[in-house]
């Protein structure tokens, strides 16, 4: 299973990309987040692989996530006009996918954010799962952009946020 979803952020695209790369903000946008820890490596650099676990409803869901791509390096002074890239492998029980992010210049303080995501699920549960719920799978991603950009522009916290 294959699909982008995109958002515009209304900050300049070295900005998103700081605070998307920041681990200390993950808790506020992502939710669910209970943890994301290096296994080994440093955050958020090429190689690095970190422990995940996530709380959705009842279901806790523990990954290990894999940093696979992160041009440029270092995303102080990020060239006019070059596009960000973060890329990982999530592996968890019954499912492996890839995430890869873009951060493009929309207008001088607007970022496009374009993420694909592919999914692969083993084990009739996870593939069921995958077959009779593709929707919910964009809808997720969706709804952890909009939770991005609510934190980046108006610094909402899903934490606090209610109902």
């Amino acid at each position: 299973m294959k699909y982008t979803v995109s958002i515009e952020i209304a900050l300049p695209r070295e900005r998103v990309a700081q605070l998307l790369a920041d681990p200390a903000h993950l808790p506020k946008w992502l939710r669910g987040m209970v943890l994301h820890e290096p296994l080994s490596g440093v955050h958020g650099q090429i190689g690095t692989k970190s422990r995940v676990v996530l709380q959705m409803g009842q279901q806790r869901i523990e990954a290990t996530e894999t940093i696979t791509r992160r041009e440029p390096a270092d995303l102080r002074g990020i060239p006019k006009g070059s596009v960000v890239h973060f890329d990982r492998e999530i592996v968890s029980k019954g499912m492996w996918s890839a995430q890869r992010d873009r951060l493009t210049e929309a207008g001088p303080e607007t970022t496009l954010w374009v993420s694909e995501s592919e999914y692969r699920f083993s084990g009739l549960l996870m593939r069921l799962v995958g077959l009779l719920m593709p929707g919910a799978f964009r809808k997720q991603s969706l709804q952890h952009m909009q939770d991005f950009k609510a934190f980046a522009e108006q610094g909402q916290d899903v934490r606090e946020a209610k109902g």
